[in-house]
């Protein structure tokens, strides 16, 4: 009887031992798991950030061109549907498709500044086309990060045993990567016939 006792006592601190450190275990996992979903939410706020600063030097650039460029209003009724998309986007997925349509449209439009000499010498075009190469620069940077922060996010939900303590926290995997938009695929289509003055 008594080797019976000690042996359902051992069994019994056994099951509270392995509960302690399963429950320790997740609830290690389960606060990473939160500070790694608030670094994706950190890094897409500076995503957010200079997205927006890029959105806000476009209407300047676009003005600049047009008092050269007034006959190309497809390009800038293209660019003002794209900034729109942009700017009414809630989330972060479609914020990325947004962002995707105005690279595209921002790319024709650089592509029309070619054909205008004049126009890529004016000083405030210039200044304007500055800042826009550091937001591009800027939101490179930060696209990357936010990339990153989704990598390491996934990474550590999808490891043993994180992968079940995640399905019980309710957290899941997320796809909201950036990538390279179509347009950025495509190579550029270069004029070389005589400029318009």
């Amino acid at each position: 009887m008594k080797i019976a006792l000690a042996v359902v006592g051992v069994v019994v601190a056994l099951m509270l031992l392995l509960a302690l450190l399963v429950g320790g275990s997740y609830i290690g996992s389960k606060n990473e798991m939160v500070r790694k979903n608030e670094a994706i939410k950190q890094a897409w706020s500076q995503v957010d950030v200079v997205l927006q600063r890029r959105a806000d030097l476009i209407p300047n650039l676009v003005a600049t061109v047009q008092g050269y460029a007034a006959h190309e209003q497809k390009v800038f009724g293209d660019i003002a549907n794209a900034r729109a998309g942009l700017l009414n986007a809630k989330t972060p997925a479609d914020k990325i498709a947004a962002n995707g349509q105005l690279d595209g449209a921002i790319g024709r439009l650089l592509l029309i500044v070619e054909n205008y000499p004049n126009l890529k010498a004016d000083q405030n075009f210039m200044a304007l086309q500055d800042e826009l190469a550091g937001s591009e620069n800027r939101i490179a940077v930060e696209r990357r990060r936010y990339n990153e922060a989704i990598q390491d996010y996934n990474t550590f939900i999808g490891l043993f045993p994180n992968s079940i303590f995640a399905g019980w926290a309710g957290f899941q995997r997320n796809n909201d990567y950036f990538a390279a938009s179509e347009s950025a695929r495509q190579a550029p289509k270069v004029d070389f016939s005589t400029p318009k003055q």
